[in-house]
């Protein structure tokens, strides 16, 4: 590897770091949005999920997006 090898390889590391990082963060924000806007108001699951999602960043998000919202979808159709 060339000397430039050596020193191009760090900014494509950092570069697809930052990109899966823009990626993370709109997958937290669209289970946010989806979360807020529509799980229903009744009982507490709405909150319980809201909190998932800002504490457990994009792993909470993630089980949003695999369990609950699939579920929602099954009951509400929405």
């Amino acid at each position: 590897m060339s000397a430039h090898g050596f020193v191009i390889l760090p900014f494509m590391l950092f570069g697809c770091f930052g990109i899966a990082m823009l990626g993370m963060l709109a997958l937290w924000i669209w289970a946010l949005v989806d979360c807020i806007t529509k799980e229903p108001d009744k009982g507490n699951d709405k909150l319980i999920w809201v909190l998932v999602i800002v504490l457990a960043n994009w792993i909470g998000a993630l089980l949003y997006l695999l369990i609950r919202r699939p579920q929602r979808i099954r009951e509400q159709g929405r």
